[in-house]
């Protein structure tokens, strides 16, 4: 059965982030509902016009429910997607069909997390998976370390490959006032930091900030109306291989692959016609993979691609303009980031603004490389 998805008919009409960096005294849900408001404000509504909420807190398995009850809302629908990080592509992907549908109206797309300030930690040991549990792995570390140093084995990936990622996010950063993360770092920095799950040392790792992010999704026809400039939904697409990486047949392939294609296609595109991609970079070989699994580069040759600098600013291919999980913000969950930065550049109001961007891709990732979330975005030109 093909896909069938609603190219163009969506946009995101608000958008907002809020409390980057760190943010004591706030609680996971007060930075979410501020970044909700302040997405809300953007768009030119008002917060009862929303009629659906989607949302995916990291401390509330009942956010759908607490997040309408702080908002003061009764929605039509409420969706507590817990996939992860990619939940959100995810959220995107349901919300768009729903609307087009004419099942809502307006969504609210929306999380944030105290993860920093409240005291949280990159890591915690397997316990709930009876096949992992014997070994002590470190969650999620160890399956991002697995992958890596098979992709190390077949390809010949290099730990100055990875490097590259973080020396091109934090290019990336250095120039982007919300950034987290700033100042020098070098080659030698990566290589001679301590290791965490060989071969991933601690500048292979995102970082953990507080922080929250929101969009509004509504009709086109409705956006083009409204306050800023559409940014249309042109393709949205999830898939999921397995839970723990224990069970992949190949832990150098994603869902990336399938996800990527699916979303894609929808949109009428292909990886040369994307001007920038935003990827979930959670580990400096989660880019390399996401790279190659979604067309923009063979597979193996995600290393070598990084290390010449077409990610980079001046590259061929800008990714993580903002900075991405590893130098401006990790909150526990990074993949609605990536949406805003992605529409953002659609926009021309990202800090590091690219020139002529008409369409920009966001790719969300959750679990040990398990769920796989990609969005294509495009300008009012694509439609």
């Amino acid at each position: 059965m093909g896909d069938t998805f609603p190219r163009g008919g969506t946009a995101i009409a608000g958008l907002a982030t809020f409390g980057i960096g760190e943010m004591p005294g706030f609680t996971s849900m007060e930075l979410t509902a501020q970044a909700a408001l302040l997405a809300v404000r953007d768009a030119g509504l008002t917060l009862p016009e929303v009629d659906a909420l989607f949302i995916c807190q990291p401390d509330d398995f009942f956010s759908g429910l607490s997040f309408a009850e702080y908002l003061g809302l009764q929605p039509r629908y409420t969706d507590n997607n817990r996939t992860g990080g990619s939940a959100f592509m995810s959220h995107i992907a349901v919300a768009a069909m729903m609307l087009d549908a004419g099942y809502i109206d307006c969504a609210l797309i929306a999380y944030g997390s105290n993860q920093r300030s409240n005291g949280g930690k990159l890591a915690t040991r397997i316990s709930s998976n009876q096949w992992d549990a014997p070994y002590a792995p470190l969650f999620p570390l160890t399956s991002y370390a697995l992958a890596t140093a098979r992709h190390m084995h077949e390809f010949g990936t290099t730990r100055e490959d990875l490097a590259a990622v973080a020396l091109s996010a934090r290019a990336w950063a250095n120039t982007n006032p919300e950034a987290f993360a700033k100042g020098p770092l070098t080659l030698e920095d990566c290589l001679s930091a301590r290791m965490v799950s060989t071969p991933i040392s601690v500048r292979d790792c995102c970082l953990v900030t507080d922080g929250a992010a929101a969009i509004v999704l509504t009709r086109t026809t409705r956006a083009r109306d409204l306050a800023k400039r559409v940014v249309p939904v042109l393709g949205a697409a999830a898939a999921t291989w397995w839970n723990s990486i224990a069970q992949a047949p190949d832990v150098t392939v994603t869902a990336a692959s399938e996800s990527g294609a699916r979303a894609m296609a929808m949109a009428g595109v292909v990886p040369r016609d994307i001007r920038t991609a935003q990827l979930y970079d959670a580990f400096t070989i989660n880019t390399i993979l996401f790279l190659e699994d979604l067309g923009f580069c063979p597979k193996g040759e995600g290393g070598r691609f990084v290390s010449s600098g077409a990610i980079a600013p001046g590259g061929s291919l800008p990714v993580n303009t903002n900075g991405g999980g590893l130098s401006c913000c990790h909150p526990g969950m990074y993949g609605l980031f990536a949406v805003i930065e992605a529409a953002r550049q659609i926009r021309g109001e990202a800090a590091n603004q690219l020139a002529d961007v008409d369409v920009a891709l966001a790719h969300g990732n959750g679990g040990t490389l398990s769920s796989q979330a990609t969005v294509v975005l495009g300008s009012p030109a694509t439609l």
